[in-house]
């Protein structure tokens, strides 16, 4: 694909201008709530970011190297959304709005979806369990890797494209989380088990609880807990982590495997309701058309654009979106 330098260097201006603001809307709303802020958290991210940005400075300035600075300023920009969108999950989970969790239960019933079925078969064999387990956790490795692949690829448009798809997705789900919070299906149904059958997810669970009932008044960035129930953000991510590594020939069906295999082990491991997974899917396809759109728009010289519609039309197919 062709893009502009400058194009790209407005994404990425756009980036950290949500990243500065979602950081503003926690300190306000922090202080509003009663929330101490646990600053020294803040630091090991932000200190690895500055890091990251002095080094992309330096290849995109010093050594002309484009795809190894994208993809340096990318890290840096997954990074500190991470720092800031943790604490805002915990402020929109403050607010305690009545819990939603008999009406996705409902919607699961009238979908056919059994959840105490699907749990009891996953636990039948541990050793696909530990492996579901292991694909739910890999999210984070992989929002590293595609920032690297995407990079050294050279398909620095799509690598803007994913990251607005991630932090839009997770904004999205933040805001349902608080309108619709649930407490997710396990804490629901009232199940237990030993600990090497829980769920990922279970050490959240009193964190949500403390925060909805006022005794859990924290904020931090490293150790910070997953609380969001519907939509699944994890669901959200498999999905925007497949579109990334597609275009990617070596790394597409891997990338689409793992990630079916994730959204699989998100009902057990989150805790979540299918309809929890289905919203996160619809979620990332808004978002990942939305951050396409943007890219084209900014970053996509329109005399490409024209060529890539006029291509196939001449040759009597629809163009692509």
């Amino acid at each position: 694909m062709t893009w502009t330098t400058a194009g790209l260097r407005q994404l990425d201006s756009i980036i950290w201008a949500l990243v500065a603001g979602v950081a503003g809307l926690v300190l306000i709303a922090a202080g509003v709530a009663g929330f101490t802020v646990e600053l020294r958290s803040f630091v090991p991210p932000f200190g690895t970011c500055l890091l990251l940005m002095l080094a992309s400075r330096y290849y995109r300035n010093r050594r002309d190297d484009p795809n190894l600075a994208s993809a340096l300023e990318s890290s840096a920009q997954v990074i500190a959304f991470a720092a800031v969108a943790a604490p805002l999950s915990y402020i929109a989970a403050s607010i305690a709005l009545p819990l939603q969790d008999a009406a996705f239960d409902g919607v699961d019933r009238a979908l056919g979806f059994d959840w105490r079925g699907f749990m009891v078969a996953m636990q039948r064999w541990p050793g696909f369990f530990e492996f579901m387990r292991m694909t739910y956790l890999s999210v984070s490795v992989q929002m590293t890797a595609v920032v690297l692949v995407l990079g050294f690829s050279r398909r620095l448009p799509w690598l803007r494209v994913y990251l607005l798809a991630f932090i839009l997705a997770a904004l999205v789900t933040i805001a349902a989380s608080a309108l619709l919070p649930a407490e997710g299906a396990w804490l629901h149904y009232g199940l237990k088990g030993d600990a090497a059958a829980m769920p990922v997810s279970h050490t959240s669970w009193p964190i949500f609880l403390g925060l909805r009932d006022g005794s859990y008044r924290l904020v931090m960035a490293v150790g910070a807990e997953g609380i969001i129930t519907f939509p699944s953000l994890h669901a959200a991510l498999a999905v925007i982590l497949i579109a990334a590594f597609w275009p990617v020939p070596a790394a597409r069906w891997l990338g689409a495997s793992i990630n079916s295999l994730m959204l699989v082990a998100t009902p057990i491991n989150g805790s979540h309701y299918f309809i929890d997974v289905l919203a996160g899917i619809a979620i990332a396809v808004l978002c990942l058309a939305a951050a396409r759109t943007l890219v084209t728009r900014l970053a996509v010289p329109p005399a490409a654009v024209a060529r890539r519609q006029l291509a196939p039309a001449a040759a009597g197919v629809a163009a692509p979106p």
